[in-house]
């Protein structure tokens, strides 16, 4: 992404209601999928700023890759963690090693997602897990899209099939944000009849409807958990290497 992306990132990352609302519901995701009790080994894959790097430390010891040499210079201030750097799938990283793998809205940049996945594989300590979230449904792509480098959006099936095809087996599929669906697309389609592709998406809205979106969107954290969401702007998604034997 570019760099004033990342700048806007680092503004807003700690109080706008997308990043607070989609942090409630990782963390129940992964309170309920980590594949053993904590501490457990953590690998966060594009770490842009930082942001989630406190929210994993909840469930272990984290380590963390980012591309980026600016992002990955304030992450690595703010977080005081040794971030690495490197594209997948040619990142140098031990095999056997995390217990959990996440990708959080990284996927959808990297152009061969498959390769991506597939050479994270043999970095799972047996019984290790991956954690995906990704933009869904293609027909939101919009100029925020663009700016933000996105490759693709994806469908439950596309997914299905590329972490099929990296060799893993699918355990959990949800949808998440769900109940502001109607008004992202309500506010992308005026976007584009007044060819406004570049709109300002990102903003923090005033104070009180901020933590209003941030409840709403968090609220679907149980839901989640559960797999009841079956449509909106995000999916997340827990797999493990095929052949495993799940435990839980």
């Amino acid at each position: 992404m570019e760099r004033h992306v990342y700048d806007r990132m680092a503004e807003i990352d700690r109080d706008h209601w997308w990043f607070v609302g989609r942090r409630r519901i990782l963390t129940a995701l992964i309170a309920k999928f980590r594949p053993k009790p904590t501490p457990l080994r953590i690998l966060e894959i594009g770490c842009g700023t930082g942001s989630n790097i406190a929210m994993l430390q909840q469930f272990g010891e984290v380590d963390a890759v980012e591309p980026d040499d600016h992002a990955r210079a304030f992450a690595a201030q703010r977080t005081g963690l040794a971030i690495k750097g490197g594209y997948l799938p040619d990142v140098p990283l031990e095999d056997g090693h995390y217990d959990l793998i996440v990708l959080l809205d990284v996927l959808e940049h990297i152009p061969d997602d498959k390769a991506a996945l597939a050479a994270l594989r043999p970095k799972l300590a047996p019984g290790g897990r991956l954690l995906l979230a990704v933009p869904a449904m293609p027909s939101l792509w919009s100029g925020h899209d663009v700016a933000h480098h996105h490759q693709r959006r994806y469908t439950r099936a596309t997914l299905d099939a590329v972490t099929a095809a990296a060799g893993y087996r699918v355990i959990h599929r949800t949808a998440f944000n769900t109940l502001l669906l109607p008004a992202i697309v309500g506010v992308r389609l005026l976007n584009k009849l007044l060819r406004r592709e570049g709109g300002d998406e990102d903003a923090v809205p005033p104070a009180p409807l901020n933590r209003l979106l941030a409840r709403l969107f968090g609220a679907e954290a149980h839901a989640a958990v559960r797999g009841l969401l079956p449509v909106g702007v995000s999916l997340g998604f827990v797999a493990e290497p095929a052949g495993s034997r799940t435990t839980r």
